[in-house]
């Protein structure tokens, strides 16, 4: 059977949904009351399914009106976004670029992307979304951001997961803590489980530890946890903690030492016997382009992180003989 629905249907449903009233949601439409009345009408036929109940009061969703909803509001979303970019481009390369990147990505490489990228293209806005891997992998499938730059967590089939580096992980303490002393790298034997801060299921650190951790039953015990890598320094400050975290990610907190420098106040040593990394990916929706600032910008974040040195632990694909390989 063909079905001859439009946008103009899902704009009438999701108006009338959100309003709960035909009048209102006409006056939101610039349209006549019989108008908005025929052209749901004509929905429900096309569908098969009622999608209001309808009395002299109130008008009130059916149950697979309400389950519909937001994947209407979403392509309707979509489809304005798409549309603005592609408008404002034409106009004077204007856009609107969603993201989420994992937080070493955003302190390590985002801002210098940001900054080269707004040379060109000024116009250009952001929304940066802080949040675990388990949310971001939703906010992709949902439509609600372009990309991120973020850890697999579940690994949707609907998601193309893309790798751009491999971070090793080590263990961060205070500088006076008994993991702190010593040049060869730590082992996980030799790690105490009642001392560890950990990270919480939802996010890529936490998720990809639990199902990798080099000891057996290591996070069995109680332990403290966090959710943000940030919120790491104020707890490992009081001493007698420890962390585990990637490379990249603990240079946030133990930046690399200039020549000279007297040494900070936390230590970050090589975790081994089995030693562990985690891939960072560029996370896209399989089968759905990207918007053109989208396009634009990653392509800047991918110049960054093929370009810029990093800290020892961090491999970045593409990268030969340890230098920054550039496409003919």
């Amino acid at each position: 059977m063909k079905r001859n629905i439009t946008l103009r249907h899902f704009r009438c449903f999701v108006a009338v949904a959100n309003t709960g009233s035909f009048t209102l949601a006409a006056s939101q439409l610039f349209l006549t009351q019989s108008s908005l009345t025929a052209t749901i009408r004509q929905f429900e036929d096309a569908v098969g399914v009622k999608l209001f109940d309808r009395n002299t009061r109130r008008v009130a969703m059916t149950p697979e009106a309400a389950r519909f909803k937001a994947e209407a509001e979403r392509i309707l979303s979509q489809f304005d976004g798409a549309l603005s970019d592609l408008e404002s481009l034409s106009q004077g390369r204007q856009g609107h670029v969603r993201i989420a990147v994992v937080a070493s990505v955003t302190n390590y490489f985002l801002g210098d992307a940001i900054a080269a990228f707004r040379q060109s293209y000024p116009r250009i806005t952001f929304s940066l979304h802080d949040a675990g891997s388990a949310l971001v992998e939703k906010m992709i499938v949902n439509g609600d951001i372009d990309f991120a730059i973020s850890t697999p967590h579940h690994g949707y089939d609907e998601l193309v997961y893309t790798p751009l580096f491999a971070d090793r992980y080590g263990v961060i303490c205070d500088a006076m803590h008994a993991y702190a002393r010593g040049a060869r790298p730590l082992k996980w034997s030799d790690l105490d489980p009642a001392e560890y801060v950990g990270f919480t299921e939802d996010t890529g650190i936490g998720a990809h530890l639990r199902e990798h951790a080099g000891k057996a039953g290591f996070f069995e015990q109680q332990h403290d946890e966090v959710s943000r890598t940030s919120s790491l320094h104020a707890v490992l400050r009081g001493g007698g903690r420890y962390s585990i975290l990637p490379a990249l990610a603990a240079s946030s907190i133990v930046p690399p030492l200039a020549p000279g420098a007297a040494p900070g106040p936390f230590v970050f040593r090589e975790l081994g016997s089995p030693r562990l990394a985690r891939e960072v990916c560029l996370i896209t929706r399989r089968l759905r382009s990207l918007s053109a600032g989208s396009e634009l910008f990653l392509q800047y974040m991918r110049d960054v992180i093929r370009d810029k040195p990093v800290p020892a632990g961090v491999k970045v694909l593409g990268r030969r003989d340890g230098k920054a390989r550039r496409d003919a």
